[in-house]
């Protein structure tokens, strides 16, 4: 099988680059640690891989992407650090959360500095010889992106104890908060390199889908997995009370006890019940209906990816894809 974090390693270092010489100016330097933290403990560098891969797919130079790949990761990286305070979270990626080492107030500056830092880098893109319609258009696609992953956030914090979510609703969440930025990467990345107007928007639904994808495969993990492989307790999103679409499944098509016996075991915060919530899911079949959901999204996404030319980029995309629901983190 190919490895995937291989080719997410292709363009780390320059993107790495354009990220420092982004934060290098922030000022004063506790407010550059506390923005630079979470990039220096890592991450796959999915979003901004798939900018520079998609530019290149379509005919374009992967150097006239990578500003705007800094962009992505930086722009995720706010989001992570503000989902951390919201969340009470007090890891990420293996280290302490920004708001546990600097504090709250520190941890929402840096947010937002890395947050400002990311249009700056994209608007840069100007001197890489890309015109300026192209930029305009990519930032366009970034910023739309930004706001419905604040739609997206606010959606989910609506249903904390809202227990009559309808799989629409659900989905619509998870492309916002999720999908959405994937989507912007890809599609930017296709702008950038000066894609058709019919590849922009094939590769834009393509990160849409797999967004889709990678998200439900996380509904999907928590369950079937075990705490070694996804660094959690399985179950975990069934002690906390989250509503997953195996849940929303699962209270769709329930007889009216067993209903009544899911939320009763979502509210209880109980770790003795993971098992019985487990099983329910089984009796609705809402496991295998969540992983179908994930493999027809990843397949139709690799059917899109029909209207590139051959190409080491396009073979990454559809590796790409696959990883999504082959992944166990």
């Amino acid at each position: 099988m190919v490895d995937v974090l291989e080719i997410l390693k292709k363009y780390s270092e320059s993107i790495d680059r354009e990220i420092n010489k982004s934060l290098i100016s922030i000022d004063p330097k506790s407010l550059r640690k506390a923005s630079e933290h979470l990039i220096k403990a890592g991450g796959k560098k999915l979003r901004p891989s798939l900018v520079v891969l998609t530019c290149e797919a379509v005919g374009g130079k992967p150097e006239n992407a990578l500003k705007t790949a800094a962009a992505m990761e930086l722009i995720h990286t706010f989001s992570l650090i503000h989902d951390d305070i919201m969340d009470k979270d007090e890891l990420r990626r293996g280290e302490p959360s920004v708001h546990v080492l600097w504090g709250e107030p520190m941890a929402i500056l840096a947010g937002d500095t890395i947050f400002s830092k990311a249009f700056d880098a994209i608007l840069e893109t100007k001197i890489d010889d890309v015109s300026s319609s192209r930029v305009l258009e990519a930032l366009k696609t970034v910023v739309d992106s930004c706001i419905k992953i604040c739609e997206g956030q606010a959606c989910d914090m609506g249903f904390e104890e809202k227990f009559d979510v309808k799989e629409k609703e659900y989905l619509n969440m998870i492309y916002k908060k999720t999908a959405a930025l994937i989507a912007a990467a890809t599609r930017s990345g296709a702008i950038l390199g000066g894609g058709s107007p019919e590849q922009v928007e094939a590769l834009s639904e393509y990160g849409r889908l797999i967004g889709m994808a990678f998200q439900i495969q996380d509904d999907y993990l928590d369950v079937i997995s075990d705490e070694e492989e996804i660094g959690k307790p399985a179950g975990s999103d069934i002690v906390e009370g989250k509503m997953t679409l195996m849940v929303v499944h699962t209270i769709e098509k329930a007889s009216p006890e067993d209903k009544e016996k899911l939320i009763s075991i979502l509210k209880s915060g109980s770790e003795d019940q993971v098992e019985e919530a487990i099983a329910l899911f089984k009796k609705y079949d809402s496991i295998e209906y969540t992983r179908n959901i994930a493999l027809n999204n990843v397949k139709q996404a690799k059917e899109l990816l029909n209207i590139l030319d051959d190409s080491e980029s396009k073979e990454a995309l559809l590796h790409i894809a696959d990883f999504v629901l082959q992944r166990n983190f």
